[in-house]
């Protein structure tokens, strides 16, 4: 029996049809991944059967019955759920109380917390989560926050679960534990659409494919037993993709980036400690952790973004310091961990986007006054030579995928002859064939004898395309090595600190 259809559905928003008449059937107890490119219209699928948007034509059946799904409460309300890749979690709050929120269960006109806890541990212990109700969401890792999310939506009896990117922030081993819980909730009858851009998962893990490509469904009944990754790849490309990451570098020369002594502690509690470490001109050094483990105040601390307690940093031999224009100035460019909130301004258009911490360069500004003319030859050049996908530079960036809102982003600060490049997640969420084009430049700059510093919550990602690695738990390095002396198995216990180096990191 089909638990959910979706017929002809078809979605305009301005400019763009995101949904050509797109079919969807989803069974019982059936796990049904869904594929294609940013703005190959999943997402906007997806969002129409949680009722955050309403189709323009088409219908929906739950259970054969045709359904008027207006908002999310009407979705809940029919057991479907989704959980987002950006967790929904209050961190003071503990596991119970997210679990529990907005349908408690009371006991006259008090919450009834024995009968939430008894069933909230009853999930627990059917699904083998292994968590504590009374534990704070903050102390729990990104896998543990995940399965509270899976859990949210199981207390609100899901028939149907949506995963949006379930596994883009994941250790291997929390990976294999997500797949095996999918396979759980499929025993228990639960149906699930997985969204991903993570093609091996994806034949692990799903009974059946849906491809779509340009707002088009493309194929609906592929078996993963009949396919492999570069099938389905160019299935959702419309041609062939080279996923091998992995490229020498050319020449390593000599230390162009270093920085050393770098320590933080913010409301008493120590984030980076004693963190010490050298980019030689022509290598990229990948640092590989589980998010929370010191990312972000590393990466604002060595872009000038923030004021550590204590550190030294090295540009080509001589001192580097000041605020983030400074460290943009003497060339050390940044492409932020979150493109939205920190990489674009999403209601300006993408004229502004390109010139933004350029705005006085002489291309853009001259005697004070703006040059319109050159800003728009410099916006076109970035649209033209990284392949982004817009109407014209007049655009509003909110109005891209973020896959190309990534790649403006990326040609924008490749767009100067700087030093060094720190990129943080250059591709979450991103599509193969605009993340094979973001490697592909990533790789060029390093050629050309600069320095890399990559940061990835993708252990894939940073694994292959890494000359040296660091792994940072705790907030500290507590390994430095090549990606091929450890497996990526072995990588992520040192990531959850389950392992030490034998010896400290040079």
């Amino acid at each position: 029996m089909q638990i959910v259809s979706m017929r002809s559905i078809t979605k305009n928003f301005p400019g763009t049809k995101a949904l050509d008449s797109v079919n969807l059937s989803l069974g019982e107890g059936e796990i049904l991944s869904l594929l294609g490119e940013n703005g190959a219209g999943k997402s906007t699928l997806m969002n129409i059967l949680y009722g955050i948007h309403h189709p323009d034509e088409g219908e929906i059946l739950f259970r054969e019955k045709q359904v008027d799904i207006r908002k999310p409460m009407d979705a809940i309300h029919l057991g479907i759920c989704m959980v987002h890749q950006h967790f929904m979690l209050v961190p003071a709050f503990s596991i119970l109380d997210n679990i529990i929120a907005g349908a408690e269960p009371k006991f006259g006109p008090l919450i009834d917390r024995k009968k939430a806890y008894a069933r909230v541990k009853g999930l627990i212990d059917k699904f083998h989560f292994n968590l504590d109700p009374n534990s704070k969401v903050s102390e729990l890792s990104v896998g543990e926050q995940q399965r509270v999310e899976i859990l949210k939506a199981l207390y609100r009896d899901a028939k149907v679960l949506i995963l949006d990117e379930p596994t883009a922030v994941l250790t291997p081993g929390e990976v294999d534990d997500l797949l095996e819980m999918m396979r759980n909730l499929r025993k228990s009858g639960t149906s699930i659409i997985i969204i991903t851009h993570k093609l091996k998962e994806t034949l692990a893990v799903a009974d059946r494919i849906m491809v779509l490509r340009n707002g088009v469904l493309i194929r609906d009944d592929i078996k993963p037993a009949e396919t492999n990754v570069e099938e389905l790849a160019h299935l959702m490309v419309g041609h062939s993709i080279n996923l091998d990451l992995h490229r020498e570098a050319e020449h390593i020369g000599e230390v162009g980036f270093e920085v050393r002594n770098l320590s933080i502690v913010e409301n008493g509690v120590q984030k980076l400690k004693n963190i010490h470490f050298k980019i030689h001109k022509g290598e990229i050094v990948g640092v590989a952790g589980v998010e929370g483990n010191g990312q972000t105040q590393l990466l604002e601390a060595i872009t000038g973004l923030s004021s550590p307690d204590s550190m030294t940093v090295m540009l080509n031999g001589e001192p580097l310091t000041g605020d983030a224009y400074t460290f943009l100035h003497r060339g050390v460019v940044h492409v932020p961990e979150d493109r939205l909130s920190m990489g674009l301004v999403p209601d300006l258009s993408l004229k502004d986007n390109a010139i933004l911490g350029h705005h006085d360069k002489p291309f853009a500004a001259k005697h004070g006054l703006v040059q319109k003319d050159k800003i728009a030859a410099f916006t076109e050049r970035c649209i033209r030579e990284f392949n982004v996908k817009t109407p014209n530079s007049d655009v509003l960036a909110r109005a891209l995928s973020g896959g190309n809102q990534q790649k403006l982003i990326m040609a924008r600060a490749l767009s100067e002859d700087s030093e060094v490049l720190v990129v943080a997640q250059p591709t979450r969420g991103i599509d193969v064939s605009a993340s094979e084009y973001i490697h592909e430049q990533i790789f060029r700059y390093r050629d050309k004898g600069k320095c890399v510093f990559l940061v990835s919550a993708d252990l894939d990602e940073v694994y292959q395309m890494s000359d040296r690695l660091l792994v940072l738990f705790n907030g500290e390095i507590v390994l430095e090595c090549k990606p091929q002396d450890y497996s990526k198995e072995e990588l992520g216990e040192f990531m959850l600190g389950a392992r030490k180096a034998e010896t400290d990191p040079a």
